[in-house]
């Protein structure tokens, strides 16, 4: 009986002390809570005596310039968006418990814009210029224990002007986090996973963990790898020991085998991990978690993509940074809006234009099922604007691009790396020696993706990245018309259109007719012959003159498979390069969808061609001029014909021919009622209705999802339409909107996807733009439910309930 006494109380001290060395483990600690914030310079704010209780309190994310007023004097110009920018403080004051002594704790940085430099209780830890790359700093020397407290102070530098072509924002904008391990640990981004060998039967798995002991002593260790299914079920296990010397790195290499993987791929992707346990004497000293996913895929100069062995046309948009409304604030739920938006649309790739992305933004591709090329730099040596990365080329482009990939490459959404966008050394001949300096960068850390770079000139002795030998993959931007020429004048090369289309549109508004291409400008330094209200036709009849109308590049792409896919520009309007327009222009024309987050007309092409879903989409509006000829499109699939009906009466059946994407149909306006039928051998697959409206008389309220996190950050984006009495959308209105708000939740962005709106996207009103604008909720932390209403001056107001949970 003793004995058997003795065995149960070693069992529980046993079990006592595994639950002790859990708590052991790596803490990963929220930083974003209760910084302060001022704008302006205050050199002083590095000491902890500082006296900072006047500066406001946020939490992080934050872009202070998406806050301000437009004007075209802001230093970054109508380009930058027209917003401020300058210099700004953020300091936070903390406390670490005794028992974080002799640990080691660091400070993680996804992003700040830009130029920032880091103080701990007045002690220099650096600077990065870069405004994209993430980098972390050991803050264990200088930090107090007990009661003390630390400041941490960041000092945000974006005065430099102006260092972008398009919208930057400023500030810490993206998470920040608080890392604490044991002086024997993973190191920052230690791991470094691969698959060589992958069918349906078996999938083999390599992982390299970086150690880091940072102790004075010399340390033996234990290491054990999992690889643990989508249902958190293991697969396969690897335990390695070693010896580790003291305050130094060692690379381990550990080796799995895995029996029928799921497969990852845009439709189905599967998604396992690895999580990696660092012991010391059998005590849990660090546990590491590495994404992973089996996939394997091939680039063929004359076959294209295909993705685990299928052919696959990339059908991929170019996304930049910013979410519209929040300015360059990463939100998670904010990406996810936007990529949901991008799949339903038939979109299964995403390029991330022209710099370092969030984390958020790869973690979301992973789970959703895009492919992913990520892009280090818009330029290298020679400047594009005054002040952008070319002052800091010299010095740091070599740890930013390191910095970039080790983040990167474990991702297995990313396929394809790219070390530049529009480069301009493609042009002379230090384009060869720095292209072959970062592709050997780059294939130091990653050899198991390409290198591309999204090139401009397609005459290949006049293009020196080109010549360099050095990419796997030639990226090319635009050049449509030029296709037919790529296979014999890059003769086996594997090539994917980098960049695509360029096209205009604002939501919403019709120029006729339609069938009327124009290009901007129309012809070297001429003006663009626009409209007074700095708008452009929703009909897709207008593009840059470097590019193409959507119409015109898909049939390009589509039709030769020895293009790989392509990146239309844009996915979604964005602040900034308000091209063809003069200031208060100041957002971008060139997205499928407004910056808002409101589909195009042109969305739904894509969706016909692009996705399984069936799709019948007429436009435009149904309220003209009596006996005005209205150019009717209808964009549609899976079926033979479209008929149109006037008030009942048949306008006559439309079929594509050859590869025309739309049909069309030219209708002496009558108000009334426009319907659409498309039919598949006779029978009806879709009907749609468009109806004259009306007087406004009411709002209508649409959120994108009921319920909301109480966790500060979980956002619910509530589209306002503005009606008659017969629930018509009014496509004129242009009312303003006043919001309310209670409970749990706080207003924090509105937006009608008006590309020369003034209006501030920090505000509780809003005017209506072609019927439509929106507001943007945001958790408060209060466990409570939250009452939005929607109130315009001759118009029924409007009132919903967001529910609120943990």
């Amino acid at each position: 009986m003793k004995q058997w006494l003795l065995i149960l109380s070693s069992f529980l001290i046993l079990c006592f002390s595994c639950k002790q060395d859990e708590k052991r483990a790596r803490i990963v600690e929220d930083f974003n809570f209760n910084w302060q914030f001022q704008l302006g310079d205050f050199p002083k704010a590095v000491d902890s005596t500082f006296k900072s209780d006047d500066w406001r309190t946020l939490n992080l994310p934050h872009d202070w310039s998406i806050e301000g007023d437009f004007s075209e004097e802001h230093p970054a110009k109508p380009e930058g968006g027209a917003l401020p920018t300058g210099v700004a403080w953020y300091r936070k004051t903390f406390k670490l418990s005794e028992t974080n002594k002799n640990k080691i704790i660091s400070i993680e940085f996804d992003g700040v814009y830009r130029k920032s430099e880091v103080w701990i209780n007045g002690h220099y830890l650096g600077i990065r210029p870069n405004g994209y790359i993430s980098f972390a700093y050991d803050l264990s020397d200088h930090l107090n224990f007990g009661n003390a407290t630390n400041v941490i102070a960041v000092k945000v530098d974006n005065s430099e002007q102006p260092n972008s072509r398009w919208y930057s924002g400023s500030g810490i904008y993206r998470n920040v986090r608080l890392v604490t391990t044991e002086k024997l640990h993973v190191a920052h981004w230690g791991t470094y996973v691969t698959t060589p060998e992958i069918s349906t039967e078996k999938g083999t798995v390599n992982l390299e963990v970086t150690l880091q002991n940072d102790s004075e002593i010399k340390k033996q260790f234990k290491l054990v790898s999992t690889i643990l299914n989508a249902e958190n079920l293991e697969v396969a296990s690897v335990t390695s020991e070693g010896e580790i010397a003291k305050n130094s790195l060692a690379v381990n290499n550990q080796n799995f085998e895995v029996l029928n993987p799921n497969l990852w791929d845009t439709e189905n992707p599967y998604l396992y991990k690895i999580v990696t346990k660092v012991f010391e004497n059998d005590h849990l000293v660090d546990d590491y978690e590495t994404p992973l996913g089996f996939r394997f895929f091939n680039f063929d100069a004359e076959k294209g993509f295909s993705l685990n062995g299928k052919p696959t046309k990339m059908r991929g948009v170019c996304l930049h940074h910013d979410n519209g409304a929040l300015g360059a604030v990463a939100n998670y739920e904010a990406i996810k809006r936007k990529l949901q938006i991008m799949k339903d649309m038939g979109v299964n790739a995403i390029r991330v234009s022209h710099n370092p992305s969030s984390l958020e933004l790869l973690e979301l591709c992973d789970d959703m099922g895009f492919i992913v090329q990520v892009e280090a730099f818009d330029v290298w040596k020679k400047k594009k604007v005054k002040a952008d990365y070319n002052l800091y080329w010299d010095e740091w482009h070599e740890q930013d691009l390191k910095d970039f990939v080790k983040r990167d490459r474990n991702f297995p959404s990313v396929m394809m790396w790219s070390i530049g966008n529009e480069i301009r050394e493609q042009f002379d001949s230090t384009g060869v020696s720095i292209t072959k300096k970062l592709v050997n960068i780059v294939k130091s850390l990653d050899k198991t993706r390409p290198v591309t770079c999204a090139l401009t000139e397609n005459v290949p002795e006049k293009n020196f990245i080109y010549q360099s030998e050095a990419l796997d993959l030639l990226g090319f931007n635009y050049k449509h018309a030029d296709y037919d020429s790529f296979p014999k004048n890059f003769k086996g090369q594997k090539i994917i259109a980098s960049e695509s289309v360029s096209a205009l549109e604002t939501r919403g508004h019709y120029d006729l007719p339609s069938t009327e291409i124009k290009r901007w400008p129309p012809a070297h330094n001429q003006p663009f012959d626009g409209n007074d209200d700095l708008t452009v036709s929703a009909y897709d009849q207008v593009s840059a003159y470097w590019g193409a109308t959507h119409e015109e590049s898909w049939k390009a792409v589509k039709a030769r498979d020895y293009i790989a896919g392509t990146f239309i520009w844009t996915g979604f309007d964005y602040i900034g390069e308000p091209i063809p327009y003069p200031y208060p222009a100041r957002s971008s024309y060139f997205g499928i969808v407004d910056l808002a987050g409101f589909p195009k007309d042109v969305y739904y092409m894509y969706q016909s061609e692009w996705s399984k879903k069936d799709v019948l989409h007429i436009f435009p509006h149904w309220n003209w001029e009596a006996g005005q000829t209205v150019d009717v499109w209808a964009y549609y699939n899976n079926a033979d014909e479209v008929e149109l009906f006037l008030n009942g009466t048949s306008l006559g059946k439309k079929s594509k021919e050859n590869d025309d994407l739309h049909v069309m149909w030219q209708v002496p306006f009558e108000a009334g009622t426009l319907k659409a039928v498309s039919r598949k051998n006779g029978t009806t697959v879709l009907e749609k209705e468009i109806h004259t409206a009306f007087e406004a008389t009411k709002l209508e309220l649409e959120p994108h999802k009921t319920t909301i996190k109480n966790d500060y950050y979980d956002l619910v984006y509530v589209a306002v339409n503005v009606l008659d009495e017969g629930n018509n959308l009014v496509p004129n209105a242009d009312n303003l909107i006043e919001f309310e708000v209670s409970g749990g939740g706080k207003i924090v962005g509105v937006d009608n996807g008006y590309q020369a709106s003034l209006e501030p996207f920090k505000a509780n009103y809003r005017k209506a733009y072609n019927g439509k604008c929106l507001v943007i909720i945001q958790s408060n932390g209060k466990l409570e439910n939250i009452e939005l209403t929607a109130i315009s001056n001759g118009l029924t107001s409007k009132s919903i309930t967001i529910n609120t949970s943990n």
